[in-house]
């Protein structure tokens, strides 16, 4: 016995060399090469084939070598292109009907006599703090989940898993690791769980470590505004919806080749080790359904959302309107805390009242953007400007280049995941040592990042 496997090995070496990968691929599919064989010859199909005939011509584009990439990204382009264009209009309606119901809470507390600082605190710190994650975020999310999900439904998603296994492998990650990537588009605290797909603990890990370098639906709002605002000049379009589909396009591929290097670093260095087999069986193409994508892109994630944002936000904005109206001196302590993080934060592209807005953002990345607007308008409260020109402006006045939004993308993109993720990533692992590690190391690629951005644009005098 021990002899026919060691003749087996042989025959294995000589044919495919030592490469082991190669062994199992080809075993494989000569496995299914077969079945397809007996399938063809046993079963007849009731509609003549003409599905796995369908199936076949659209795969050979989709998961083509040479036009699956274009695909893919350009799918991705329109998915963003949807929702940068379409998230307007229902985000400043949601803005109007929160300042409605403001005004009359406002009557409300006058007419009971409250002091001023309750009205503050609760009106202006908590309900304008929440009413504002949620006419940021869920419009957005109401676009892009469901168009996600019936690219899911329709069967394309393991496709974007076939075309990156190729990647992944050469990472030494888990194929696999492409669907807990796309899971966090969503929400990193959810890729994070996804991650549970992965059998082997050491690309399990990996997959965790690296799933904050895709920006969740929290990091949304802020990448598509300053794009939105900053980039279509810099890239040479006048469009701006174009112009702001194109860079975000670009930053999701920036925070895509992070995932692959560090993953790669990871694999050579702390978690070494041979990537695992990964056969990927495609789903046959299928008919979306609608009707239960709306409940479950809309309804259910709409639920998840609007608690996310009143457990997390609303404590968010209290603390937020307390250090804006907190004088120590002439200045408020929001003020001083900038004015501390202003030195360092300058060198890396930033200033003293962005890094100080991703500090107290760390409950959620949602609230990074009013918290900044609240700080430069030294206004106490939480507040939305009347239109894009005027935050424009607001940002020209305070000394933003297309460089600082730039800088500002990049940090928000990289920087340590939020509080809820960093929660789940100890749950998970179980780790202190892991959970700091991945705080720590994506804090230390955007500080990096942002750095030589920064120097680089001095340099050459950009900006």
């Amino acid at each position: 016995m021990a002899s026919h496997q060691e003749s087996l090995r042989a025959l294995m070496r000589e044919l495919h060399g030592d490469d082991q990968t190669t062994v199992r691929d080809q075993i494989v599919s000569d496995l299914y090469t077969r079945s397809a064989e007996i399938a063809s010859a046993t079963v007849t199909l009731p509609d003549g084939g003409r599905q796995f005939a369908f199936d076949r011509r659209l795969d050979n584009i989709l998961t083509s070598r040479w036009l699956g990439y274009p695909v893919m990204l350009a799918l991705l382009g329109i998915v963003f292109y949807m929702t940068i264009a379409g998230a307007n209009v229902p985000s400043a309606l949601l803005g109007d009907l929160f300042g409605w119901i403001e005004g009359y809470l406002t009557l409300f507390f006058a007419w009971l006599g409250t002091p001023e600082w309750v009205h503050g605190v609760l009106v202006l710190g908590l309900f304008r703090g929440v009413s504002w994650v949620v006419a940021v975020m869920l419009p957005p999310m109401a676009i892009f989940f469901p168009i996600f999900a019936i690219l899911e439904d329709f069967g394309y998603l393991p496709r974007v898993a076939f075309n990156l296994d190729r990647f992944f492998k050469s990472a030494g990650a888990h194929g696999k690791q492409a669907l807990t990537m796309t899971m966090g588009f969503g929400c990193n605290a959810a890729g994070v769980v996804a991650c549970r797909i992965i059998e082997s603990p050491r690309e399990r890990m990996l997959a965790i470590l690296t799933n904050n370098f895709v920006p969740c639906n929290g990091r949304w709002p802020t990448l598509i505004t300053l794009s939105s605002l900053f980039m279509a000049g810099a890239v040479g379009l006048a469009s701006g919806s174009l112009a702001a589909t194109l860079v975000v396009v670009g930053i999701v591929l920036i925070g895509i080749s992070a995932t692959l290097a560090v993953s790669w670093t990871l694999s050579k260095t702390m978690l070494r080790g041979v990537p695992s087999t990964f056969t990927l069986e495609l789903p046959p193409y299928r008919k979306p359904q609608f009707g239960r994508l709306l409940v479950r892109s809309v309804y259910d994630r709409t639920r998840i959302v609007l608690k996310r944002a009143v457990i997390v936000a609303a404590p968010a904005g209290v603390i937020t309107w307390i250090l804006a109206n907190v004088y120590i001196g002439e200045l408020s302590v929001i003020a001083h805390v900038a004015g501390f993080f202003d030195p360092f934060a300058r060198l890396i592209g930033l200033d003293g009242y962005i890094l100080m807005a991703f500090v107290l953002g760390l409950p959620a990345n949602e609230i990074v953007l009013p918290i900044l607007i609240m700080s430069y308008l030294s206004s106490g409260a939480m507040t939305e400007l009347d239109d894009f020109t005027a935050l424009k402006q607001l940002f020209l006045d305070h000394g933003w280049t297309w460089v600082t939004a730039l800088c500002t993308m990049l940090f928000s993109l990289l920087h340590y995941p939020c509080g809820t993720t960093m929660w789940t990533i100890y749950k998970e692992t179980s780790s202190v040592k892991w959970t700091l590690v991945a705080i720590l190391l994506p804090t230390g690629i955007a500080l990096s990042a942002c750095f030589l951005v920064a120097q680089a644009a001095r340099l050459f005098g950009w900006g």
